[in-house]
């Protein structure tokens, strides 16, 4: 491979990344997840994933970047903001979708920008080897996230940065060429603070910095297949109707939030707070016509139906 300017190429992966429209870059060497791992597989072990079982596949690819990508040296970490100013409408009959999924599914638009910037290193280093991560590859992102200096994990287990709170999404570009790497991580500033753990109406952080996802809202409404929800998630269930943004809604840090500058993540027309009875007479033309490249599809027709049917039953009781 010929010779790269290490410095510079690092000043330029990351103007470039911030042209592109990311908002956070930060890059580190690709190198085991030691403690993080761990802390992985303790938590696999106490059947705090739930039905995830994907989670369990080759625990050892997920803390260690260079068996996804042998020959990797270097992770390029990168964060979106994606907060919208827009707001719940407060009406029984109509249920809360979660911010995340209000706009375009996020995987789309971060894939797409990940690949423009893997397309441009590589226009600077041709024979370079990559791997672009969002979300569904095998990587701890948030763990990455917070070694990269670009926030610390907040006691909701979501990354919070000083700049947007913890509104923001992550993607990493795994590259086999050696960079400038940060030398610090961004300092736990949760200090004494318990608004999320407090305002959490099933208790699924069971402590700081531990998520029981059995008893989480956002895991039951989308990624739980049951035909029917838990007794304990269908009666704290708080309007939600697809995710839960309680313990970001609370979190002190997110009085730092800005609107993002990316149009695909402002909201679809009755994408905030949906009709439930309309969500239940929906066909499956119209589901999919309606949820196309939405992150809302990741729940089907049969769970979100069954989200809808749980929120009405309970106004009746």
């Amino acid at each position: 491979m010929q010779h790269v300017n290490k410095s510079e190429l690092t000043k330029l992966i990351k103007k470039k990344a911030l042209e592109i429209g990311f908002h956070k870059v930060g890059i580190v060497k690709a190198e085991p997840l030691a403690e993080e791992g761990e802390n992985l597989k303790t938590w696999l072990q106490r059947d705090l994933h739930g039905e995830m079982n994907w989670l369990e596949r080759e625990p050892e690819k997920r803390s260690d970047p260079r068996i996804l990508l042998p020959g990797a040296k270097s992770l390029v970490v990168l964060a979106m903001n994606y907060y919208t100013p827009d707001e719940h409408e407060d009406d029984p009959s109509k249920g809360k979708i979660s911010r995340y999924a209000w706009g375009d599914d996020y995987h789309d638009v971060v894939k797409e920008k990940l690949w423009e910037l893997f397309n441009w290193i590589k226009s600077r280093v041709p024979e370079v080897e990559g791997k672009v991560c969002v979300d569904t590859a095998p990587i701890m992102d948030k763990a990455w996230a917070v070694r990269a200096g670009l926030g610390w994990l907040g006691k909701h287990t979501n990354v919070i940065t000083k700049d947007y709170g913890s509104w923001v999404f992550l993607g990493e570009i795994l590259l086999d060429i050696e960079l400038e790497y940060e030398t610090e991580t961004v300092e736990d500033h949760c200090g004494s603070c318990t608004e999320c753990l407090d305002a959490c109406p099933t208790d699924a952080i069971v402590q700081p910095y531990l998520v029981d996802s059995n008893a989480c809202l956002s895991y039951a409404t989308i990624e739980l297949r049951s035909p029917e929800l838990p007794l304990g998630i269908a009666k704290n269930m708080d309007g939600w109707l697809y995710g839960c943004d309680i313990c970001q809604d609370v979190c002190p840090w997110n009085r730092f939030q800005k609107p993002t500058d990316e149009e695909r993540y402002k909201p679809r027309p009755n994408n905030v707070t949906p009709d439930l009875n309309e969500i239940l007479s929906l066909t499956q033309e119209e589901y999919a016509r309606r949820f196309r490249r939405s992150a809302i599809k990741r729940t089907k027709i049969t769970g979100l139906k069954r989200n809808a049917k749980t929120l009405l039953d309970s106004n009746e009781q």
